[in-house]
């Protein structure tokens, strides 16, 4: 199940599939090579994750996302990041959890002001560490389940931005404004500063939504972003993708042979 899940978010992220195209189970199970129990188990558990939509008795289609829906996860992020900071600040780190958060910091530091993309490679492996271990600090099984749910819908992951970064000079202004945040949170938390590190991490989450508006500037960068398929982008009279705007439920078309049934 879990090799399906995997591979099946990933073909959904990478565009094979577009938005309100119906998951046929016939073709996944030969395509993943599983069978139909951990395939439906998957495509449920997508379902929760919010790239798929029901189709109640009739299976699944792959979700369509809107500026609106992006907007709204980068913001919930960041209720949850802030508030994992708080509790990592509140319960009162160790010398020994905090060091690797400055040792993150310290390497970051050296690579932030670079545009070379093996510099951003490297921050994208680094900067996730770094949201893992305050969330680590914070010690709640409960806020990590929810984060996850929240990063797992397209673009609002805290890594999500950082390939931009890399060609877009606007974005790298946007990193080297993330790093000072990294460095206010990592203070806060050696404070205790409980509601000093909630509203950094959540003024932290919010550059995404700067990034978000740079990339759809710049369609040739957005289009080879993952989850980039799944945006609702209306065309332009020049026949490129405009901004992102609020898309319509999709209307799904009547399937005679039902070939998926949810469990």
């Amino acid at each position: 199940m879990t090799r399906a899940l995997l591979r099946l978010r990933e073909l959904i992220l990478s565009g094979e599939f577009a938005p309100g195209e119906r998951m046929s189970e016939l073709r996944l199970v030969k395509r993943l090579g599983v069978s139909r129990t951990p395939l439906r188990l998957a495509l449920a558990a997508l379902e929760h994750e919010g790239l798929l939509r029901s189709l109640n008795s009739r299976g699944y289609v792959v979700r369509q996302f809107t500026k609106a829906d992006i907007s709204d996860a980068i913001e919930l992020r960041g209720v949850l990041e802030g508030t994992a900071a708080r509790f990592a600040a509140e319960r009162g780190p160790t010398p020994e959890a905090i060091r690797p958060l400055h040792e993150i910091s310290d390497t970051i530091a050296q690579a932030v002001h670079r545009a070379d993309y093996e510099s951003f490679e490297r921050f994208v492996d680094l900067n996730e560490r770094f949201h893992a271990g305050i969330l680590r600090m914070a010690e709640s099984p409960v806020l990590e389940r929810a984060l996850e749910g929240i990063i797992s819908l397209p673009f609002a992951s805290p890594s999500a931005f950082v390939m931009a970064q890399a060609v877009l000079p606007e974005s790298r202004e946007i990193l080297i404004t993330a790093h000072r945040h990294h460095l206010g949170l990592i203070d806060a938390i050696e404070r205790g500063q409980g509601g000093r590190a909630d509203s950094l991490g959540r003024e932290h989450a919010l550059l995404a939504l700067a990034n978000l508006e740079v990339v759809l500037d710049h369609p040739e960068v957005l289009e080879r972003m993952p989850g980039a398929s799944l945006l609702a982008v209306p065309e332009t009279p020049g026949g490129r993708g405009g901004r992102l705007e609020r898309a319509q439920p999709e209307e799904p078309e009547p399937v005679p042979n039902v070939e998926l049934e949810r469990v």
